[in-house]
């Protein structure tokens, strides 16, 4: 390894040993209890994320200009008729032959449930679902424009139902388990991160940041801290994951065996689960992790570098209401943008790059582009990088004086305090 890595490393080393080496890690590990609070939380938020997602939902009917008015009319008698909420009918003016009812099914920003076009007599109804009652009302709204057309007995109607062939997961729940991504990266950022801004506090206090500033360049110093401070975090999650895993194991043995093997619907929901990010849950799970590492060494510098700044503990404290409230501002612009995964809100939070990795996290959710997380996080490192040379320069500048580009001001002080005449010279 080079000088500079291997500083690095050993600087990382020391801070994750001062941290884990302590009997105060223990109660460190076990803070998150309240976090089964902010859980219900955050669930109550998911949910009412996929209430509104839902009440989007649709059935698309694709008819000439001429079947329009009474396929209206229709739509109206036979809700009248059944007394029951239905998705929205939205009919599209086109040719019957040019749409194609599956990408029609499969447009983003709204739950298609069924799709019906051709002729209504023989109509092509595409379901999400098969068996689902958005198909057989679309069914049902071709036979009643029949009927009403008819002068004599109404002719049958013989539609020909299909299933989409990967099934088609709702866009609620792919935008709900967006919210649930950008919810977790944020609560971890916010419990781990934030211990960044008073790690270089006892070392001012010491003089212990000069000497490693004399041995190792800065910028070792400062990105090693970041990566101790990173494997504590890895380790706090690694822990409570064991622990779920292990609750989750303890469960499955002393659960009813009966309840296990009862009924297929289990196992129609395992496949529905199985499908639900738009990446699959193997990239999503892993690109989940790695935007929670870029987020927190994004963070982490920032707070590093603005609580280098600070020359007490009372500064480090009132720099913690800033801190949280810029953490509760990227929270928000990400959750917005999980609502709304195709506007320019969301694009907006992807390219910003402190909330990059939590929208990009969300994104993983109901885009199946891969190749564009590959550009997201290169960005997102040269973010970290820039950010660790600004608070490098700054701290070299400001509290170890040995700067020269950043320090105009005290040199002019400087020199305007050893021009002025004092009170013993001669006049």
């Amino acid at each position: 390894m080079t000088p500079f890595i291997q500083s690095l490393f050993v600087v990382a080393r020391r801070d994750f040993l001062a941290i884990v080496a302590t009997p105060t890690f223990l109660l460190f590990l076990l803070a998150p209890l309240f976090m089964v609070g902010m859980g219900l939380a955050g669930g109550m938020g998911a949910s009412q994320l996929a209430d509104s997602a839902r009440g989007a939902g649709r059935i698309v009917v694709v008819a000439d200009a001429a079947d329009v008015d009474a396929l209206r009319a229709a739509d109206t008698r036979l809700r009248t008729a059944l007394g029951r909420d239905l998705a929205t009918l939205d009919i599209r003016i086109t040719s019957a032959t040019a749409a194609d009812p599956v990408a029609i099914a499969r447009e983003k920003g709204s739950d298609t449930y069924a799709v019906m076009s051709g002729d209504l007599a023989a109509p092509r109804i595409v379901e999400r679902e098969t068996g689902s009652h958005s198909g057989r009302y679309l069914a049902l709204l071709a036979g009643e424009v029949q009927r009403a057309r008819a002068s004599g007995p109404a002719p049958a109607v013989a539609p020909r139902f299909e299933a989409l062939s990967r099934g088609g997961t709702s866009i609620a729940l792919q935008q709900s388990l967006g919210f649930g991504a950008v919810f977790v990266i944020f609560l971890l950022t916010l419990l781990l991160a934030g211990q960044t801004v008073s790690s270089l506090a006892e070392e001012k206090g010491n003089k212990v940041i000069e000497i490693l500033a004399a041995a190792v360049p800065l910028e070792s110093v400062f990105l090693g801290k970041l990566l101790g401070f990173l494997g504590v975090a890895v380790l706090f999650i690694a822990f409570w994951l064991a622990m779920a895993m292990g609750g989750g194991l303890v469960a499955a043995l002393f659960a009813d065996p009966a309840l296990l093997a009862a009924g297929g619907s289990a196992g129609k929901a395992a496949a529905a689960v199985a499908s639900m990010p738009a990446t699959g849950w193997g990239f999503f799970l892993g690109i989940g992790f790695v935007y929670f590492v870029m987020a927190f060494l994004l963070l982490g510098a920032v707070f590093l570098g603005v609580g280098a700044q600070a020359a007490t503990v009372r500064e480090i404290q009132m720099l913690s209401l800033p801190i949280t409230i810029f953490q509760v501002g990227m929270f928000s612009l990400c959750a917005a943008a999980a609502s709304a995964p195709d506007s320019g809100l969301a694009r907006f939070a992807q390219v910003f790059p402190f909330s990059s990795p939590l929208a990009m996290a969300a994104r993983a959710a109901t885009d199946d582009s891969k190749a564009v997380h590959l550009l997201a996080l290169g960005w997102q490192a040269i973010w970290v990088a820039l950010v660790v040379w600004i608070a490098v320069r700054l701290f070299r500048s400001g509290v170890l004086g040995s700067g020269t580009g950043w320090k105009f001001w005290r040199r002019a002080a400087t020199g305007a305090a050893s021009s002025a005449p004092t009170g013993n010279a001669p006049h």
